[in-house]
């Protein structure tokens, strides 16, 4: 196990990043199945970090097909704890406006209960509080990283999550927005959840490629396709900025998972010790 404490997990288009170097690859078995793809270990100016692409090299997952059990778990099992998720998202109000960045802090779950979405199952019975899904100080860390690169940010909003793939209809779409929600994606539940089981740093930077389809104007997916282009590239000068100060000054942060099993230990099987030997590793 290497001493990379660091991830990004995200879209395709990232690890292809000018200011980022693939160095090498790691194939990393689960008993969940296979995650999403290798994972590739990879450097910003001299700062080493791990990138899983999160639908697989050329984007061929849905996000109900992700098995984001095995992404997690393969993070954990190389030593990471600090976990920043680089995620597309539509706007729900008028002031996150496409092309910003919005450092989530509370997600909704919309999904329909396709997803696999918990470590503690089959034998295993635990409970982790995600009241509060974002680690406060990573996501504050990450926005001041947005503000010496030049993007725009705020800190703070939901993350309402739907099953997808396809689009909101216009009368969800103002559904969504009476919870006051900030943003809606695809992804991100259950993989902060997850997380928060393994005992691990997860913060969220939402990349805001439109308006979804609340308001008047209409957006195709070309439109939508363009911005994700520019939103790449505000990603490559987060990155140099976000990555180097992760490394160098390491998150701060009190795993939730230490009393989550409440099965008893005898009754606890190899495969059951093999699972939790990993997410529950400080």
């Amino acid at each position: 196990m290497s001493q990379i404490r660091v991830a990004v997990i995200g879209g395709s288009g990232i690890y292809k990043l000018d200011a980022i170097t693939v160095k090498s690859t790691h194939r990393v078995p689960t008993p969940f199945g296979d995650p999403s793809a290798e994972v590739m270990e990879c450097e910003v100016d001299g700062y080493p970090f791990y990138f899983l692409p999160r639908h697989g090299i050329g984007h061929h997952y849905t996000p109900s097909e992700v098995n984001y059990r095995a992404n997690i778990f393969a993070l954990k099992k190389l030593g990471v704890d600090t976990i920043v998720s680089v995620s597309a998202v539509g706007s729900l109000q008028e002031q996150y406006s496409p092309r910003q960045f919005v450092m989530v802090d509370q997600f909704v779950d919309w999904t329909k209960g396709l997803r696999k979405r918990s470590f503690f199952d089959d034998g295993i019975v635990g409970h982790v509080s995600v009241a509060n899904p974002i680690e406060g100080g990573l996501s504050k860390r990450l926005y001041s990283a947005c503000q010496r690169a030049g993007v725009e940010a705020h800190l703070g909003g939901t993350y309402l999550c739907i099953e997808g793939p396809q689009f909101s209809t216009k009368a969800e779409s103002q559904i969504y927005r009476s919870f006051g929600a900030a943003v809606i994606g695809m992804t991100n539940v259950p993989e902060a959840f997850l997380a928060k089981e393994a005992g691990m740093a997860y913060a969220t930077v939402a990349m805001v490629t439109d308006y979804d389809c609340w308001k008047a104007e209409h957006c195709t997916v070309q439109e939508i396709m363009d911005v994700m282009k520019s939103n790449y590239l505000s990603a490559q000068a987060f990155v140099k900025e976000a990555i180097p100060d992760l490394v160098k000054h390491p998150v701060s942060f009190e795993p939730e998972n230490g009393y989550a099993v409440i099965t008893d230990p005898a009754l606890h099987t190899e495969a059951h010790r093999q699972i939790l030997d990993v997410i529950l590793r400080k």
